[in-house]
């Protein structure tokens, strides 16, 4: 299992952040995301430890943000066996990754697997009202998916509501500049993988490195393949605030080549409150 390659434990993080009107006056998420769940990125204790978690929190609202499987849309079929003891209040929503799209036949799979134990798979599509309230929930297609369409997405939405968007990738979080988001919650970027203490996720330094010239014609440019997973390195896990709006990127569950190392798989816990307060600082539990 590469997730145990000096990965640390599971570690549950709390977030509480301000979002203007809410009603009610706290939301509780759970955010789960990147199972990639194949028989070698992620095992079932793992598993059923952060799905304990996610019950622990009792939350409104679970959260997955995609990547439920790596390549093979077929282990779906043996991971909602585990998904479905999932707990809440209002609801399971789900939106997909790009390794969810990998083959024609992944998004249609995977989406009805999901909803035969009702986690709802959003597609530019809106949720609303969440929880009681006033609280909207828009999920997109995965960012590098041509359906991507935030246009389209937000013809739904009430602006003057608050909205929570679900999205895979954190660099789409820059397509939503122009529209008043409350809050994003991604994945994709695994943490950055392999963590130094004192430096931060490699990835993130690696993708602004400039090799020198003598380099480029003996190596492909691994500035390039950086940006090819993920752009804006510098959000690869934790809270962020991008122009008007919050971004939350969770580490994931699972992992890919070339694994773990000192950047745990994760749960959060979030609270949303109606109030002008200062965003807390993230806790771990």
């Amino acid at each position: 299992m590469i997730q145990k390659y000096l990965a640390g434990r599971l570690k549950v993080e709390t977030v509480a952040i301000a979002i203007a009107n809410l009603v009610p006056n706290k939301v509780k998420i759970s955010h789960l995301t990147d199972f990639h769940y194949d028989g070698k990125r992620l095992s079932d204790r793992l598993l059923r430890q952060a799905i304990t978690a996610s019950n622990r929190w009792e939350p409104d609202l679970v959260v997955l943000t995609g990547d439920f499987v790596t390549d093979d849309p077929q282990p779906i079929t043996h991971l909602v066996r585990f998904l479905k003891h999932l707990e809440s209040r209002h609801g399971v929503y789900a939106v997909l990754g790009n390794h969810d799209l990998h083959y024609p036949h992944s998004r249609t799979l995977i989406t009805e697997t999901l909803s035969h134990i009702g986690i709802h798979t959003l597609w530019n599509e809106v949720a609303h009202p969440i929880a009681g309230g006033n609280l909207q929930l828009l999920g997109m297609p995965d960012y590098w998916d041509r359906a991507f369409c935030v246009a389209a997405a937000m013809a739904n939405v009430n602006v003057s509501q608050p909205c929570l968007v679900l999205s895979h990738n954190p660099d789409s979080v820059l397509e939503f500049s122009a529209y008043p988001i409350a809050l994003q919650l991604s994945g994709h970027t695994h943490g950055g993988q392999i963590v130094i203490p004192g430096m931060g996720p490699v990835l993130a330094r690696l993708a602004d490195w400039q090799p020198p010239r003598w380099l480029l014609h003996s190596m492909p440019s691994e500035r390039a393949n950086c940006h090819k997973v993920v752009k804006h390195w510098e959000w690869a896990e934790g809270l962020h605030r991008v122009g008007q709006q919050h971004l939350y990127v969770n580490r994931g569950l699972g992992t890919y080549m070339p694994g773990r190392f000192n950047c745990p798989p994760e749960v959060t816990w979030l609270e949303l409150y109606s109030s002008a307060a200062t965003t807390l600082p993230r806790n771990t539990a």
